[in-house]
């Protein structure tokens, strides 16, 4: 399965990742490297996570990382995982505006 990010998820990761880097680079590249671990993962079992406790849809899962929260979806009929949306597990949910 090929791995897909959204635009939210792209800005959401480079924000975080930032953030971690203005501290300590050496632990914003080793966030990275797990993330991408994760996600190398996901492609042999996309239903690894357990279901999202935000959406009621199956295909929709929660990876956490490191005190991240990541939402993906698995899009089985298209053969694709895509990243949705990524935030600290201990800060609360915000919808971004349309």
């Amino acid at each position: 399965m090929q791995i897909r990010q959204s635009e939210l998820f792209l800005q959401q990761f480079e924000e975080i990742l930032f953030t971690i880097a203005s501290d300590k680079l050496t632990a914003a590249l080793g966030f990275q490297e797990e993330v991408i671990k994760n996600f190398n993962s996901l492609k042999d079992f996309p239903y690894k996570s357990r279901c999202s406790q935000y959406h009621n849809d199956n295909t929709i899962r929660d990876l956490t990382v490191k005190g991240y929260t990541i939402i993906y979806r698995v899009q089985e009929d298209k053969q694709y995982i895509e990243i949705i949306e990524i935030f600290n597990r201990n800060l609360p949910l915000i919808k971004p505006q349309k």
